[in-house]
C-alpha cells in the first residue's frame, strides 16, 4: 500500500509534480474540496517526510529534499487557486513561509509544526469531510489488506511481500512505528485514495468511501502490538484526560500520536492510539460522533454551494441538523444550553444563507458552526460528572416538556370536576394514560427496532403542537364566552346534563392524548438518547424525581381550582389555555421548520423556550396571529356580555 516515494532526478520529478498538480489537460477542473485536499495532503507529506531530507541545517537526501522543496511550492500554488475567502491572505502568508523554512532548511520540528499548523487552517477555511460516518469495519479492512495490499507491503505490515523486491522504492513497512506515529489516519486515506506519485503506491479511489476508511483505519493498527491495545483499553476506561483528548471519530482520524503525545504524554498517546484505532466504536458509540455526521454534511454542503447548487446544499444543511445534531441534542443541551442554542440558532441561520446568501456568507457561516461543533465535542466528551448530568438532565427534560402537558390535562380534569361530569372525566384519565401508554411503544420501538429519524420527529412535534393550539385556542374562546357576565351559571344550570356528549367525550380524549403524547415522545427519544453504559441509575433517578415534582404540581392546581369560585376558574382557565395556544403554535411552526417544511427567516429576538418564542419571522408570526385571535376574540366575548342577556321562557 504505502510506498516510499521514488527519488527521480529533480527534471523528471518536476515534469511528474508538473502533470499531477498544474496541469488541468482536458480533466474537468477538481471542486473546492478536492483542491483543499490536495494542499492538505501536500502539507502532511512535507510535515511527515520533510526530517528524513534535511537535519541541522544539512541536506541529508538531494532528492528527497527536492521533494519537500516541490511539495512547498505545488501546496503554495494551489492555495492561491482556492476561492477568495477572509483568510486567504493569511493561509498564503502561511504557505509562503513554510517554503522559505524549506529553502533555509530549517530544523524538522519547526517545519512539521508550520506544515501541521497550515493543513488545519486549510480544514477550518474549506472545511471537507474528514472522518468517517460511522465506525469502520476493521475485519473488512484486514480483508482488503489481504487482497490488495499484503503483495507488496506483506501479510503483516513488514514490507516483505512476494512482489516487494521487484519494486524501486520499497514498499513501507507499515508496521514500523517511528513512522507511523507521524501520519494520522486521515492522511492514510488520503494516500489510499489517491496513491503516491513515482511509486507503486497506485490509487484505490474506486473502492468505496467505507472501504477506504476501513482499509486506513487497519493500516493504522499494524505499528501496534497486541499489549499496546490492552493497555490502552484500560487507559481509556480509566483516565478522563484521555477521553477528553480524543473526543471524536473526526478528531481520532486528524490526530496522529506524536500529537496526541503532546497533550497525554509519550507513555499514554501510544496505547491510547492503538486502542482506539483498533476500537473506534469505542468513539463511534458516544454522543460526538453525531458532531462528525453534521460537520461533514456541512462541508458537503458548502461543496454544494460552491458548485451552484443550492437545492442539495439545503438538504445536506438539514441533513446536518437532523442526522448530525439533534441526536446529541439531548446531552449537549444537559452540559452546555447557552452553546446548545447558539448550534441550533446557527444551523437556522446557515441556512437561511444556503437560500439566499453569496458564497462568502455561506463559507463564512459553516466556518463559525465547525467551531461551535468542535465546541460540542469537547462538552460532551465522557467526564467524572456523567452521572450528576444525566441526573440533572433527566429531571429537567421531565419538568420541561411534561409541565405543558400537565396543565392541559388539569385545566380539563379541573373543569369536569366543576361541572360534575364524572361521566366524561373518565374519557380525559384514559386519553392521558393511553398517551404514556404510547410512550413505552415508542421508546422500545426506537431502542430495540427502528430509529426514529430527526425528521419524524420534527413533523410529529410540529403537527401534533398545532393541532394541540388549534384545539385549546377554541376552547380557551369558549370558556372566556362563559366566565363573563355570569354564562357559566346559565350554562351549567341549563347546558351541561346534554352539552358534552360522547362526541364531546372523545374530543377530550383525543386532546389529551396529543397533548400528552407529544411530551412523551420527545421525553422518550432525549431519555434514549441521554441513555448510555453507567448512567442507567442517574437518569432512572431524574425520571422519578420529575415525576414526583410533576405529581405535587398537579396535586397543588386540582386543590386550587376546586377553592376558586366557578366564575373565576373559567376565566383563569381561559387565560390558560390561551397562553398554551401561543406556545405550542411558536413550537409547531419551530418543528416544521426544524423539518425543512417551512422556510426559516432569522431575526434579532429573544428565544424564549418557556413561551415556544424562536428568533424567527414565521414563528413569531405565527404566535402573533394567534394571540390577536385571543384578544379579538376575548373583546367580543366582553362586549356582548354588556348585552341584555334574552329572556327565557
Amino acid at each position: 500500500m504505502v510506498s516510499s516515494r521514488r527519488h527521480l532526478p529533480l527534471i523528471a520529478f518536476a515534469f511528474v509534480a508538473l502533470l499531477g498538480f498544474v496541469s488541468r489537460g482536458n480533466a474537468a477542473e477538481p471542486g473546492v474540496d478536492a483542491k483543499a485536499k490536495q494542499v492538505w495532503q501536500l502539507l502532511d507529506y512535507v510535515a511527515v517526510d520533510y526530517g528524513g531530507a534535511v537535519a541541522n541545517g544539512a541536506v541529508l537526501k538531494a532528492s528527497e529534499y527536492a521533494e519537500m522543496q516541490e511539495f512547498a511550492a505545488a501546496a503554495e500554488r494551489q492555495m492561491g487557486e482556492l476561492p477568495r475567502g477572509d483568510a486567504s491572505a493569511n493561509l498564503q502568508k502561511q504557505v509562503t513561509q513554510l517554503r522559505q523554512a524549506i529553502a533555509d532548511k530549517a530544523d524538522p520540528t519547526a517545519v512539521a509544526q508550520l506544515a501541521h499548523g497550515l493543513a488545519g487552517e486549510v480544514l477550518k477555511a474549506y472545511p471537507f469531510p474528514i472522518a468517517p460516518a460511522q465506525a469502520p469495519d476493521l475485519r473488512r479492512g484486514a480483508q482488503l489488506f489481504q487482497a490488495q495490499c499484503a503483495a507488496c507491503h506483506g501479510p503483516q505490515g513488514h514490507g516483505d511481500g512476494p512482489v516487494a523486491a521487484t519494486l524501486d522504492p520499497k514498499p513501507t513497512a507499515l508496521s514500523e512505528h517511528l513512522r507511523a506515529r507521524e501520519r494520522s489516519l486521515f492522511a492514510l486515506h488520503q494516500v489510499i485514495s489517491n496513491g503516491v506519485n513515482g511509486t507503486a503506491m497506485a490509487s484505490f479511489g474506486a473502492l468505496p468511501e467505507e472501504d477506504r476508511w476501513a482499509l486506513a483505519f487497519f493500516v493504522g493498527t499494524l505499528p501496534y502490538a497486541a499489549a499496546d491495545t490492552s493497555a490502552g483499553a484500560t487507559l481509556w476506561q480509566t483516565s478522563a484526560k484521555a477521553r477528553e483528548a480524543m473526543s471524536g471519530l473526526d478528531a481520532l482520524t486528524q490526530t496522529s500520536e506524536h500529537a496526541l503525545a503532546e497533550r497525554l504524554g509519550a507513555e499514554s498517546a501510544r496505547p491510547v492510539m492503538a486502542y482506539l484505532r483498533a476500537n473506534p466504536q469505542a468513539l463511534a458509540a458516544n454522543k460526538p460522533g453525531g458532531t462528525s455526521i453534521a460537520k461533514a454534511k456541512l462541508a458537503e454542503s458548502v461543496v454544494a454551494v460552491q458548485a451552484g447548487d443550492r437545492a442539495m446544499a439545503t438538504k445536506l444543511a438539514l441533513s446536518a441538523y437532523l442526522d448530525g445534531f439533534e441526536p446529541v441534542e439531548p446531552a449537549l443541551a444537559t452540559r452546555d444550553r447557552p452553546l446548545f442554542e447558539k448550534i441550533e440558532a446557527g444551523m437556522v441561520a446557515y441556512r437561511a444563507k444556503v437560500a439566499n446568501g453569496t458564497v462568502g456568507d455561506v463559507q463564512a457561516s459553516a466556518q463559525a458552526l465547525q467551531g461551535l461543533l468542535n465546541d460540542a465535542e469537547k462538552a460532551l466528551a465522557p467526564s467524572d460528572n456523567d452521572a450528576a448530568a444525566a441526573f440533572i438532565g433527566a429531571l429537567t427534560i421531565l419538568l420541561r416538556e411534561g409541565l405543558e402537558a400537565l396543565l392541559v390535562v388539569v385545566a380539563m380534569v379541573a373543569f369536569l370536576k366543576k361541572a360534575e361530569r364524572q361521566d366524561v372525566l373518565v374519557y380525559v384519565h384514559a386519553g392521558w394514560i393511553a398517551a404514556l401508554a404510547a410512550g413505552g411503544v415508542t421508546w422500545a420501538v426506537a431502542t430495540y427496532m427502528v430509529s426514529v429519524s430527526g425528521a419524524s420527529r420534527e413533523l410529529t412535534e410540529g403537527f401534533s403542537s398545532l393541532f394541540a393550539a388549534v384545539v385549546l385556542l377554541g376552547v380557551g374562546m369558549w370558556m372566556h364566552q362563559k366566565s363573563v357576565a355570569g354564562r357559566w351559571q346559565v350554562y351549567l344550570k341549563e347546558k351541561m346534563s346534554s352539552a358534552l356528549t360522547k362526541r364531546a367525550a372523545w374530543f377530550l380524549f383525543s386532546l389529551a392524548f396529543i397533548a400528552v403524547y407529544r411530551e412523551v415522545f420527545e421525553t422518550v427519544l432525549f431519555y434514549a438518547a441521554l441513555w448510555t453504559e453507567g448512567n442507567g441509575w442517574p437518569l432512572l433517578g431524574g425520571l422519578v424525581a420529575g415525576m414526583a415534582v410533576l405529581g405535587v404540581v398537579a396535586a397543588v392546581l386540582l386543590r386550587t381550582s376546586a377553592r376558586l369560585p366557578i366564575g373565576k376558574f373559567f376565566a383563569a382557565s381561559s387565560l390558560l389555555v390561551a397562553v398554551l395556544a401561543v406556545v405550542l403554535a411558536g413550537k409547531g411552526i419551530a418543528g416544521l421548520q426544524e423539518a425543512g417544511w417551512i422556510h426559516t427567516s432569522p431575526v434579532a429576538f429573544p428565544r424564549i423556550d418557556i413561551l415556544g418564542i424562536r428568533p424567527t419571522w414565521q414563528t413569531l408570526l405565527a404566535q402573533l396571529t394567534v394571540l390577536l385571535v385571543v384578544l379579538i376574540a376575548f373583546m367580543v366575548n366582553t362586549r356582548s356580555s354588556e348585552a341584555p342577556a334574552p329572556k327565557r321562557a
